[in-house]
């Protein structure tokens, strides 16, 4: 018998519906908020509000692309956090709602778990997914974090940023050089026609497998601020060359720890999730670092990084798959960690 799953997505400022049957992605549906671009970032209230204007639409046009009907599907899976309070509990209610009027068990899914197992999208039979146990990289504006991934349910988490995350850094340094937000593709696409090494900005030592980049953008900063005080015109003339150093840099940062991993767990695969992984350097980084390694590589197709709903689609049909329902009583919740 096929199982089908409707996924939503509310956990920030993207409003997402998708639906997946046996695992196969057969719509993906997202709303994005043009309205955060002149504040400069997400403001809550406005996420919020915006999510209950196209929280309908949204799930209704991912029914009519999958072709399924309401009646046909066999669960409801959501994102129940982390996230912002506001938006979550929009899906949140949403979800409850629809799965009570149908009858039909609901799915709470942890965001984080979402991105990590965005490489189990399938889009044809033929389609290859990762082995258990890999090495997930997750990166995101919020999150910097090596993960174990032994099952859907089972995953450890080795290492984490202890205090700012790779994301936040390029939308940080981004904002620093004057750049419109969202900050991190524009610094993607200006790195493409800079010199990476024409900058050194400081890399932390910190021990073990955590991240730190708060001191990454505290010497962007300063680089900047001391190089305008001797031309006002510096970062018009030198904005590429800034993008491409920056960009290397927290690349380097990222591998330094990928590669300290890899040298104490035998791990043959290494996976890339989260808005992060979109980023072109980044990509190509990772590709070459695990071909010198002899490693696999799962890079994400570039709609599966940034939030979506067919990630909590699949791993929503992962916990249906086990029976693990959510409780109709159960709150969406702001923080959490993968495990």
């Amino acid at each position: 018998m096929s199982i089908t799953i409707l996924g939503i997505e509310s956990s920030c400022d993207d409003t997402s519906a998708a639906v997946i049957t046996d695992g196969l992605l057969r719509s993906n549906v997202i709303a994005s908020q043009k309205v955060h671009e002149q504040f400069g970032g997400v403001v809550p209230e406005l996420a919020s509000r915006a999510h209950q204007q196209n929280i309908l639409p949204v799930v209704s046009e991912a029914l009519r692309q999958a072709g399924v009907d309401k009646s046909e599907l066999n669960a409801i899976a959501f994102t129940r956090g982390p996230g912002l309070l506001g938006s979550l509990l929009v899906g949140t209610s949403f979800a409850k709602g629809m799965a009570i009027g149908l009858g039909i068990p609901l799915v709470d899914v942890n965001h984080l778990h979402g991105h990590v197992l965005s490489h189990f999208i399938r889009e044809t039979e033929e389609q290859e997914v990762p082995e258990f146990p890999y090495l997930c990289l997750l990166i995101s504006g919020g999150n910097s974090q090596l993960i174990l991934v032994k099952s859907p349910f089972e995953m450890e988490m080795l290492g984490s940023t202890i205090d700012d995350a790779a994301g936040e850094a390029f939308d940080k340094c981004a904002k620093v050089m004057g750049l419109p937000y969202p900050g991190g593709p524009q610094i993607d696409r200006l790195a493409a026609e800079g010199d990476p090494l024409a900058f050194r900005f400081a890399k932390p030592h910190i021990l073990g497998f955590d991240y730190s980049f708060s001191g990454l953008k505290t010497s962007f900063l300063y680089t900047v601020r001391d190089n305008l005080k001797l031309d006002p015109d510096f970062i018009a003339k030198r904005k590429a060359d800034l993008a491409a150093s920056l960009q290397k840099t927290i690349i380097d940062i990222l591998l330094d720890k990928l590669g300290k991993v890899l040298d104490e767990y035998d791990i043959k695969q290494v996976a890339i999730g989260g808005g992060v992984s979109a980023n072109s350097g980044v990509r190509a980084a990772v590709e070459e670092f695990c071909r010198r390694r002899n490693l696999r590589a799962w890079i994400p197709k570039r709609a599966f990084t940034t939030d979506n709903a067919a990630m909590v689609a699949i791993a929503g049909y992962f916990k249906y798959q086990k029976g693990e329902y959510c409780r109709l009583d159960l709150p969406p919740y702001s923080r959490t960690t993968i495990s």
